[in-house]
């Protein structure tokens, strides 16, 4: 195991409260969440329904939560769930989760009903951060009574669909940053010792242990592949430590993580990885390949009903 230093806390004791003041003094506002995403939200008010699910109320900021759904909503159809944004400096799962709406998401009238919840995190989205502004991470927090305000918005958002959901993509990156920033603190957090792994170049996915469906995590990869190249496993035949259980996707244990792409029980679940610090891929090529796995999977999900 390697001690990596981290300037908050002291190793091996887990923060307290004075750790975590310290830790969010540090945040910075470095985009804006108005701008980018409600501004794009509502110029799709003349396509679809926009509908509010919650209000982040943090003391460093306010935020509306928003989600974008099908207009004619039909109850004998099936719902697909989008979500992007649970980790809010995750930027291609945000802006390619809107570019699917904005390019796409009519074509699915009549044949779906569509569920896009475009950034889940708005407080983590302008502070390129992958917590909120507790200290906690929402993508380990979608779990009964959730202290996690963006976690438990959403889950309240798709219980009174529950049972319908044919499936939902779960949008998220792999970065660079994991490495140097994000997983060094959560192990100061924790005051657990930091254990360096190597950050893959490429997109995979992240399957369900317990409902694995691997023709459809496959449907997704093609498709991806199309757009930018699919990591390869590590010289110990794994991702992110985790065993490759085929081209490009990893298993993980979703309800018992807390993770979101666990919250419909739908047929088909995923979450997406993109690389975008590659030196192969564009900014444009990551929302593609998000815009891409949420398409092939529909068209998957829709054949396979």
């Amino acid at each position: 195991m390697t001690t990596a230093f981290y300037p908050i806390g002291t190793p091996g004791q887990a923060w307290g409260v004075a750790e975590k003041a310290q830790w969010l003094a540090r945040q910075r506002v470095q985009r804006s969440y108005a701008d980018d995403v409600l501004a794009r939200i509502d110029a799709l008010r003349d396509r679809f329904d926009v509908a509010g699910y919650g209000e982040l109320d943090y003391p460093s900021g306010r935020y509306p939560l928003l989600a974008i759904r099908s207009r004619g909503w039909d109850d004998a159809l099936p719902v697909a769930l989008v979500t992007g944004g649970v980790h809010g400096y995750e930027t291609s799962g945000v802006q390619g989760a809107l570019k699917f709406v904005e390019r796409h998401a009519a074509d699915y009238a009549g044949r779906c009903n569509l569920l896009v919840a475009p950034c889940v995190s708005p407080w983590g989205y302008e502070r390129i951060q992958r917590w909120n502004a507790l200290a906690l991470d929402p993508n380990r927090n979608f779990i009964a009574a959730s202290p996690a305000p963006e976690s438990a918005g959403l889950m309240a958002l798709v219980q009174p669909l529950a049972g319908r959901f044919l499936m939902h993509v779960d949008l998220h990156e792999t970065t660079d940053s994991d490495e140097s920033e994000f997983r060094p603190a959560l192990a100061a957090r924790d005051g657990k010792p930091f254990e360096p792994d190597s950050v893959p170049d490429g997109f995979y996915l992240c399957a369900d242990s317990l409902n694995p469906q691997p023709a459809f995590q496959q449907a997704v990869i093609a498709a991806v592949a199309k757009v930018t190249h699919i990591a390869p496993p590590d010289a110990q035949g794994r991702i992110i430590g985790s065993p490759v259980v085929a081209h490009g996707v990893i298993e993980y244990p979703l309800k018992a993580l807390g993770l979101c792409a666990s919250i419909t029980g739908a047929r088909y679940t995923t979450t997406t990885e993109v690389y975008p610090d590659s030196p192969r891929a564009t900014p444009e090529q990551c929302d593609d390949a998000q815009v891409a796995a949420v398409t092939g999977a529909l068209a998957y999900a829709l054949a396979h009903r």
